[in-house]
This record gives C-alpha cells, structure tokens and sequence, in this order.
C-alpha cells in the first residue's frame, strides 16, 4: 500500500496511507496487520484520516520496508478478529456526545434568552414525561425525582439550571449506553463461534471440512461433546443437547429428527446429523447479544443492592425536600435536596464499573459471561483444578506405544486416532498429531462410535468390539484381559507417563504412554493464588494414585484427588459449598462439564472441549494460567471500586444536601456539582482496574 510519512521520532511513525479514510472494518485489519510485523510492539489506525501511528524497534528501513508490502488484499493472522463492530460503536457515540455538547454550549452563545428558554422547557417534556409514566405504574424512582427537579427550575424561571441538569443528565445517558455496548459487544464478539472444522455427511461417508464450505441444506454429523456450528433441522440421530446459552434452560434438551438445533449449543449425549439451514452462523452474534443483553447473569448482587437502594432513596429525597420547605418556608434551601440525589450515580456507576471489568477481562483474554462470576470469584476461597490440560500443558505428546500380541505400533496409532479424533481433548489430541506425525493415513474402518464420559470410547471393527480409555473402563467395565504371559510387560510399563489402554476383541493390544508436562507456570500460579487470599487449591484427575501424587508435590496444591469420575469431582464441590466455602472448578474436558456447572463460577480452558466452554462461566485463553491471578486480581479490585463508589457517592451527596440545607450553595450549585460528581465517579468506573489500583 501507498502511504507517506508525516511524523517521526526515534521508535515511532506517523504515516498517511494514500486515500481519503478507511472502513472501519479495513481499519481493524490494518491494525492488526502491522502490529503483526516483525519489529512492531504496536500500531494504532485512525480510520478518519487514514492514519496509522508505529511503534517499532530496530531498523527504520527494515520496518517502512516491510509496510510498503502490505497489500489491499492482507488480512489479520489467524484468529485475530477484525470487523469494525467497536471501532464503528466508539465513532458513533463520539460524535453524539459531541454533537450533544456543541448544541449545549452553542444555543448558550448564539440564542437569545426567550429561545434558549422555549428550547428548555421543549427538552423537559421527554424528562417530565418519562417521571409522569413512573408515578402511574404507582413507583417512586429515579426518574421522578430527575422530573421533580427540572420541572421546579422551569417553575422558577431558572432555565439555565434546568439545561444544565438535562444536559448532565444525558450525557450520563450516553455514557452508560456506549460502556454497556461496546461491553455487550466485546463479550457477544468473543463468545461467537470459533469452529472452523466439522464433518459433512456425503454418499460416500463422512468427511472434514472448513465449516466456510458447508452450504445451505448440506448434512453434517456432531458428536457427543462438540458444539453445534451452524443452525438446522435433525435429519438422523437423537442426542440431548446443552443450549442454556441460547435459551436460559438449565437442563439438556432431548433433540430427534425434526427437531430444529441453534449454532452455539452443545450435546451432552448422543449424536446427530442436521441438516443446515443458516449458514456460518448467520444470526449467532446478533443472538448472543440479545442473550446477553436479556440475561440476569450480567447482574452481580452489588449491582441489584445499588439499583434497589437508589430507587428506595427517591421517597426519601422527595421528603427531605418537603420537611426542609415546611421548617425553614425557604424554597431555595429546599430545593438543593431535590437537586441532589443518590440514586442517580448509584444506578449509574456500578453498572459501568461491572461491565468496564468485564471488558478489561476481555483485554487479558478473559471471556466472563456476566458480572456477578466476577464477585464471586472475589469472594471464593476454593479453587478445584482438573489436571489435563488445565494443570499440566494443553498440548500432551505420546511418548511411547508398548503393544501386545504382535500387533504393530503404527497399526494401533492408526486406530487410536481414527477413534480419538471425533472427541477433541487434549488426550485425543495428542494421539492425533502423533498419527499425523507419523504420515499414518487412515479410512472410517469403524462402526457408530461411543463415548462413555470419562471412561473412554467403543466401537466395533468388523466383527471385534474395540475400546480405548481408562484402565477402569477398558478392564473393569469392559472386563478385557492383558494376553498370557504379557503379565510382566504390563506391570513394567513406564511409570513417569499417563496411559491410554486399547484392546480388541476383549484382549489388551497396546497401552499408549502420555506425556503431560506440567505448565512452567503452574507453581508459580498456585503460590500468586494462595498469596490472593485462595485457602485452598484442589487437583482432581482421572491419573493414577502415583501420577496424580508426583504432580500435587511438583505444583504445590492443598489436597489431590486421583481416579475420579465426572460425578465425583461434582461430588465434591456440592460438598464443598455445603461447608460454606464459595468454588471455582476449572477444568477443560467433557468430563468436567458437571463440576463446572455445580461451582460458584466455573472456568474453562479456551481450548478445551467446546461443551465445558459453553457450560463455564469465564474462560480464559489455554496459553498462560496466570490469567487466573490476573481474573482474581480484577475481581477483587473490582470490589474493591465499588465498595469505594458507595462511600464516595453518599458522602459527598450528603455534603451537598447539608451545605445547600444551611445556605452556602445554591440550588444551581448543588446540581452542578452534584451532575459533575456523577459523571466524574462513572468516568473513573470506566478506567481499567489494574492500571489505577
């Protein structure tokens, strides 16, 4: 792309690409294109000017080099999305509020008195109006005491602070719009889907495909545990379905053919062939924001308290405005109460403190569904880990393959894979890419697969019945046997690993030795949690005694729990909240959907399976636990603002209402400072939290 310099200094352009401006959604790819260059720390587009601004180390040539490469037809790496939607938000409320500002302080200077005046009382009506449809529905809310008071100035002539009240008014108006949607926005962008593969059933069986290529009425094929990527009607196939994301219902949805499936829900059970009938999830992110929007999780208690505690404080203000005429029969003094309420920066600053977290949260790749997860992680004192995948790398790596009864190791990988691969965890995973590794190519050889949640996966090949999972399942529940004389190659395996045992036809064939390192950052993590005021962090694992006991030693947690079922780490944690203690469960598998649903907030790894996503209530990015000290570090900071909040707007309303009781400040005074207060106290609630704590 063209572009010519019009600043610089060391470390840092100012460029002018050669055009008029930008679309914003151009603007977004732009910025992440350079901030993607090697050398660029960031880059910022102004998309009115088509300006871009480049902070970079190294080489000036190098960089200017590399930006005259960019073409029109670049677009951001993989998985950075870019569409405009917030940009386009910030632009238009920009130019409201200083459209509203301009009008404001222009009819000030150009209009005379009798107009400004005739434009006051034309403004009052929608204020007046709105306090009038309160006190029919027989309520005294803020909205009347917003009425009461621009009325009383209109009464007494005084326009100006009439103006000025409405225009403080509706500047808090727009601010507590814009913060709640570029909020909603941010959460519904990161909560659209993110699958990008899926089978499409075809006459000559299933294959898989970029989700982009499925077409209207094609046939896909989900499985037990996966999101449903695109909207449709069951063609073939039963399943219980998870869509409390879509429709608020708590349990799972039995779903059979006719049946219509939303994009973003997931089966719990079963599996289904849909056929589609919206396409890339033509109407998921409209959805999800009117999910979202709709939604009571959006509501902390803190939030509830401060909109019921300023709706009670308007009777009391219209009263103390009453009592304070009736002692001193001075209208003046009377009116600095009603020019001075709580209510007004109560319902307005804690609601944009919640939501401004919730966006901050989004910035550290942290998706949280709503404002009350965040006061509960706040108040939590237990924290539940599962091990794989959360504890211990996302990516685990098969480091051995020990088979049995002359059966080849390439040829049991190849059926590993074929099984693994339809349920994606980080354990299925790892036997995947090995399979990939390897070159090792394989067909559907296998009839409809089962998967038994966290036990393991069945199906049958040709006449044998083939399993794959846990020692518990594949010998205890499946009743297998290990071949004679093998005995000794079985009790030797290599003890450092974790296994994944396949038999066929009842007998064992291979034992798959797992990898899982642990996160480089665990200890560390566990040590910032503790110090953060967690008393006590949990590891629970379908590991063996011996793995999960070297791990627990190696991170430091409390307590470890090994062998356990789906139910049990439920167990637990009902136990837990029945002592008192408020749970965070995190975990990143379809064996810990139930503990994720039962805690006080449960939290999933971004790249665990797509059902514990959808079922958490925060999620955070797979690549770095300390994302959970930073989400703990916001939320009690978040607390820790709102308490702050409290104290300021009452005290200094208070302040306000005593100096106008005794004369010192007037009622235009009072409202100017009182308006100036509110907007200053939501103005700070809307800075992040861990840059001004």
């Amino acid at each position: 792309m063209k572009f010519v310099i019009k600043h610089e200094m060391r470390g840092r352009l100012r460029i002018h690409f050669c055009r008029k401006r930008l679309t914003f959604t151009r603007a977004d790819e732009l910025a992440a294109v350079l901030a993607g260059l090697p050398g660029v720390s960031s880059a910022k587009i102004y998309e009115r000017t088509a300006d871009a601004v480049i902070w970079y180390s190294g080489g000036r040539r190098d960089i200017l080099e590399r930006i005259s490469r960019i073409s029109e037809q670049d677009v951001p790496p993989a998985g950075v999305i870019a569409d405009g939607r917030t940009r386009e938000l910030n632009a238009e409320f920009k130019e409201k509020l200083i459209c509203r500002a301009l009008i404001h302080f222009g009819k000030k200077i150009f209009l005379p008195s009798v107009a400004r005046a005739a434009w006051t009382v034309l403004t009052a009506v929608r204020y007046i109006r709105r306090g009038l449809q309160v006190l029919r529905r027989g309520r005294l809310e803020v909205e009347v005491l917003d009425a009461t008071a621009v009325t009383v100035s209109i009464l007494r002539a005084d326009f100006d602070t009439a103006s000025s009240i409405m225009f403080l008014l509706g500047v808090g108006e727009l601010l507590e719009e814009w913060t709640h949607k570029k909020s909603v926005s941010d959460l519904a962008h990161s909560m659209s889907l993110n699958v990008t593969k899926v089978w499409k059933k075809t006459d000559e069986g299933e294959s898989f495909v970029d989700v982009g290529e499925i077409q209207k009425d094609d046939r896909i094929i989900i499985h037990v545990g996966n999101m449903i990527p695109l909207d449709g009607i069951v063609s073939d196939g039963e399943a219980m379905v998870n869509q409390a994301s879509m429709t608020g219902e708590s349990v799972p949805v039995r779903k059979t053919v006719g049946s219509y499936v939303y994009a973003g829900t997931a089966i719990e059970e079963g599996k289904l062939c849909i056929q589609v009938k919206q396409t890339v999830g033509a109407t998921r992110y409209e959805r999800v924001v009117r999910m979202i929007e709709e939604s009571e999780k959006l509501k902390s208690t803190l939030e509830g308290k401060a909109a019921t505690l300023a709706d009670a404080l308007v009777p009391w203000s219209l009263g103390g405005t009453l009592l304070t005429w009736l002692i001193t029969r001075n209208t003046t003094r009377a009116l600095s109460i009603l020019m001075v309420d709580f209510s007004c920066a109560l319902k307005l600053a804690m609601p944009l403190a919640v939501l401004s977290a919730i966006r901050e949260a989004q910035l550290h790749h942290i998706t949280v569904k709503g404002g009350k997860f965040l006061e509960a992680v706040a108040d939590a004192d237990t924290i539940v880990f599962d091990k794989t995948g959360t504890l211990t790398k996302a990516q685990p790596e098969v480091a051995q393959i020990v088979t049995f009864e002359q059966w080849e190791e390439n040829d049991m990988l190849r059926v590993a894979a074929c099984l693994e691969e339809h349920f994606p965890h980080s354990v299925a995973n790892a036997v995947v890419r090995e399979s990939v590794r390897r070159g090792l190519v394989h067909e559907e050889m296998h009839s409809r697969v089962e998967y038994i949640v966290a036990h393991g996966i069945a199906t049958y090949i040709g006449e044998d019945r083939v399993v794959i999972g846990s020692y518990h399942f594949v010998f205890e529940d499946e009743q297998c046997v290990i071949p004679e004389g093998e005995e000794e190659k079985f009790r030797t395996l290599p003890e450092n690993y974790s296994y994944l045992h396949l038999a066929v036809g009842g007998r064992l064939a291979a034992v798959i030795c797992i990898e899982d390192p642990l996160r480089e950052e665990a200890c560390a993590v566990i040590e910032a949690l503790h110090g953060a005021g967690i008393a006590k962090l949990v590891m629970m694992t379908g590991d063996s005694e011996r793995t999960a006991r070297a791990i627990a030693a190696q991170v430091g947690v409390d307590e470890y729990y090994s062998e356990v079922l789906p139910e049990d780490k439920a167990a637990f944690v009902e136990k837990e909240k029945a002592a008192g203690r408020r749970v965070i469960m995190i975990g990143d598998g379809i064996n810990d959907s139930p503990a994720l649903s039962a805690a006080d907030v449960g939290i999933a790894v971004s790249e665990g399976a797509e059902i514990a996503r959808e079922i958490a209530d925060i999620t955070i990015s797979a690549d770095d636990l300390r994302e959970l000290v930073t989400l703990k570090r916001i939320s009690d900071r978040l607390m820790g603002r709102i308490g702050a909040n409290y104290r300021f707007v009452i005290s200094f309303n208070l302040m306000l209402i005593l100096l106008g009781v005794a004369g010192i400040l007037t009622p235009s005074a009072s409202a100017l400072l009182h308006n100036t207060s509110t907007l200053a106290i939501s103005l700070r609630s809307m800075t992040n939290l861990l840059e001004t704590a």
